[in-house]
């Protein structure tokens, strides 16, 4: 250790955090984060002063980039040509600035990503737009501070006319925080600027009004508006963007997606190589080749889709898994006062109308300052003027202009400056015309510092020369918006990525579901064996088959009383002889509860079709509920209250009506009452529902079916094995809630009546007893008997068995259906 030299102990721990927090505020203050004033880093700031400063103005000829780069680095920004050219670059990409602030000559890279020539090939000047950006600067319109060596002064924020950080936008990663900023247009910036200086108390709802959304240079579609909203109002929020697309058919009838606009900073070439690699892996299917066609006059990709895909279905497909559907993330945070902030919409706009007032009022302030300077001197000049022989021969007389200049000040009493403006006036201003210049100008001098003082002393109007010169911005360099916006649309719709097509839907007896292929069920002619509809468990049987489209929607009712969803595409694909899947294992029903009704909804969509359609419930204490089709149109995951069950009742039915039907409920003691749907009125989801039918004792409702023509029988069966078909007609239509009339005449040979059906002769029935047995009989084979007879023997049972359950059963070849065996002895009774 040399001599003097001592050494210092320090706490590396405080040494580490200090060097580490001064490297931090570096990099946000001077590196990574924009001004929210001028919305510029300062390398932007330096590159756009630089170019000023070295006259290669949108009027000029261009300039080497090397040469602009070199200016730049050696005045003002000491950290690498790349990053000072590769800032350039960027100013100069129309895909990358909506609002270009560069004109560049020469390879400045592409969308594809490839990178721009070396710096001593291509050529560089200003954008006319970049005026705006540095107008007024000469000014004393902001502060300026010493360069990175103490030679030169550099300005600390631009006076920009432009809303620069919302119209460009910016990005950039600092530490331990980043900024991301999409680009907007200019008009509707403008807009929102206006109505904020026009009423400072707007809230940020109509500010989202004028500005509307980001506008992407690369043009595109936002989908979904929440996100924006989001962003607007905190500063954070996700904005989704689209390609443009459309599907194109040939003369062959083949379809092909067009994409003529990607989403923004998306890498085009990366992407199609990225999406022909999810084609090859069998990720995504349905494109046979992709064309990348974009030229000059703007870009083109072309999707051939193949000859079995649908292309809609395709293009949501390729949206999902490709960058034709990207996710830009705001984070609006922006040095406001030198530190970094996270700002809403209304702040940026606050922060950089205060700028403009700030440079508006430092500019009149100047302009105020040289006018009074000129006016000054002015006078003096026109004391001269006034008396011009004398002062020619004070001068005359003067042994120098030191006491020239002394000599007038003293006659005249004029001040220094005036007195050196009249020693060094020209002879020619001494002409007649020449002091005529002299009072005009003078005089529209105290015109204009009359004007200074009145804005400088009114803030009014300084903020209505901000508004004006605004204006004038939006008249000059407003275009149209590029960015179309989808506002309604939000995420994935699941449905785009299905067909709507036409399946078949099976439901067996004990709750088993699936869905199959409408192609599985071939058409047969009269006669044909059938095809077998599944491989159910003993003792189950296909009891619902309907065709129903992929986009349709099955609603389920338990007999707790609550409601579930399920659209087409959500029940499990099975084959024509698979058995499906339980019902109970696909809704979040509770363990002691039980589907016990479905419907079928084609549109939960169409306002027309929800306010014109009803639910009716019935449960088996005789309440009847009828509840728009509307309230059940917002599907939930673990589904709704459909009725309110009271203690010892449940839900047995839920039918799908137009208002128009007849209902009518049977119940165990063979009674049955029909009355008009419209005696039940109309009620909301939680209500209870009223009385459709009065019931004592033991007694409970069987059934209930809905009456829209009288096309339809009546099947009624008993416990114990006895049945019959009646005549809807002979069911008169009476009051809602009365006892009914009889249905069946029961008695201790029938039984109590279990199942009330409606129908016709192509239907089949399916019998089951409590100890598993199974019949089918065809109610074209049912003879129509009277309403209040006892009916005939359907199944003869063992003593010690009983009917449990009467289900319709769908036509199958192969099963077999047995021949009812009836008892001769028990041929109907009139009652």
């Amino acid at each position: 250790m040399a001599e003097g030299e001592k050494i210092h102990k320090i706490n590396i721990e405080e040494e580490m955090k200090s060097a580490y927090i001064d490297y931090s505020m570096s990099v946000i203050v001077a590196r990574a984060l924009p001004d929210v004033r001028d919305g510029l880093k300062p390398v932007h700031r330096r590159v756009l002063f630089g170019m000023h400063e070295l006259g290669v103005t949108y009027n000029k000829a261009y300039k080497k980039s090397a040469r602009i780069v070199g200016e730049v680095l050696g005045k003002y920004h000491p950290h690498g040509d790349s990053s000072v050219y590769l800032t350039m670059v960027r100013m100069a990409q129309p895909w990358s600035m909506r609002y270009k602030l560069v004109d560049g000559q020469g390879n400045f890279g592409s969308v594809d990503g490839d990178s721009p020539a070396a710096l001593r090939y291509t050529e560089a000047r200003l954008q006319r737009i970049s005026d705006l950006t540095l107008a007024d600067i000469d000014k004393n319109t902001v502060d300026f501070q010493l360069n990175f060596d103490d030679t030169l002064k550099e300005p600390t924020v631009l006076p920009t006319r432009l809303p620069t950080l919302l119209i460009n936008g910016t990005s950039g990663i600092a530490v331990g925080m980043a900024t991301n900023i999409p680009p907007h247009n200019l008009n509707n910036v403008i807009d929102a600027c206006v109505a904020y200086i026009d009423e400072p108390e707007v809230d940020i709802e109509t500010l989202i009004e004028h500005v509307k959304a980001p506008d992407f240079p690369t043009g595109g579609t936002i989908y979904g508006y929440s996100g924006v909203k989001e962003a607007y109002r905190t500063g954070k929020g996700r904005v989704v963007i689209r390609a443009k697309s459309e599907i194109e058919t040939d003369s062959s009838g083949k379809e092909r997606i067009i994409v003529t606009e990607i989403p923004y900073m998306v890498n085009k070439a990366e992407m199609i190589m990225k999406t022909a690699e999810l084609i090859n892996e069998k990720k995504l299917e349905g494109v046979s080749n992709i064309n990348d066609e974009s030229d000059r006059n703007g870009t083109r990709i072309v999707y051939d889709i193949k000859r079995d895909a649908i292309a809609n279905v395709v293009l949501n497909k390729l949206y999902k898994y490709t960058q034709l559907q990207s996710t830009f993330s705001v984070n609006s945070i922006a040095l406001v006062k030198g530190r970094p902030k996270l700002l809403n919409l209304k702040e940026i706009i606050h922060e950089f109308i205060e700028h403009r007032h700030e440079v508006v009022t430092r500019r009149t302030q100047y302009e105020l300052d040289q006018a009074e300077k000129r006016a000054h001197i002015l006078e003096g000049l026109i004391i001269a003027s006034d008396n011009i022989d004398e002062v020619v021969q004070l001068i005359k007389t003067s042994s120098n202009r030191e006491e020239a200049r002394n000599r007038l000040m003293e006659r005249f009493e004029l001040s220094d400056a005036q007195s050196r403006a009249i020693v060094d006036m020209r002879l020619g201003q001494l002409t007649g015309l020449e002091q005529d210049k002299l009072r005009d100008e003078y005089n529209e001098l105290l015109e204009k510092i009359e004007w200074y003082k009145k804005v400088l002393a009114d803030r009014e109007i300084r903020m209505g020369i901000v508004k004006d010169e605004l204006v004038e911005v939006k008249e000059h360099y407003g275009d149209e918006r590029r960015t179309e916006i989808v506002m309604n649309a939000e995420e994935f719709n699941p449905e785009d990525f299905y067909a709507d097509e036409d399946v078949v839907i099976t439901i067996s007896h004990m709750g088993y579901i699936k869905r199959t292929v409408l192609t599985e069920f071939k058409t047969q002619g009269r006669g044909g064996t059938g095809a077998r509809g599944s491989s159910t468990r003993d003792a189950d049987f296909v009891e619902h088959m309907y065709v129903a489209s992929m986009h349709n929607t099955m609603l389920f009712f338990t007999e707790k009383g609550k409601c579930f969803w399920l659209k087409v595409y959500e029940i499990p694909e099975g084959t024509r002889t698979s058995k499906g899947r339980a019902m109970q294992n696909m809704l979040n029903i509770e363990p002691d509860d039980r589907v016990k009704a479905y419907i079928h909804i084609q549109d939960l969509k169409d306002d027309e079709y929800l306010k014109s359609h009803y639910i009716v419930l019935a449960t088996k204490k005789g309440i009847v509920k009828k509840t728009l089709l509307e309230a059940y149109s917002r599907p939930r995951t673990n589904g709704i209250v459909a009725v309110n069950i009271r203690e010892g009742d449940e839900l047995l039915e839920a039918k799908l009506t137009n208002g128009e039907h007849d209902i009518l409920m049977g119940v165990k003691s063979g009674k049955a009452i029909r009355f008009p749907e419209k005696d039940v009125r109309t009620v909301g989801r939680n209500a209870a529902g009223v009385r459709g039918i009065s019931i004592s004792g033991n007694d409970e409702v069987i059934g209930m079916i809905t009456v829209e023509n009288e096309s339809e029988d009546i099947l009624v069966v008993s416990e114990k094995g006895y049945g019959k078909r009646s005549l809807i007609q002979d069911y008169r239509i009476i009051r809602r809630g009365g006892k009914g009339v009889k249905t069946m005449n029961i008695t201790d040979k029938t039984g109590d009546l279990i199942a009330l059906k409606g129908v016709t002769n192509q239907d089949d029935i399916m019998i089951i007893t409590r100890k598993g047995l199974t019949i089918r009989l065809s109610v074209e084979e049912m003879r129509v008997l009277g309403r209040a007879t006892q009916g005939v023997r359907l199944i003869n049972l063992k003593k010690d068995d009983h009917i449990a359950a009467i289900a319709y059963a769908e036509s199958n070849g192969d099963d077999e259906i047995e021949d009812a065996q009836v008892d001769d002895d028990n041929s109907p009774e009139e009652q």
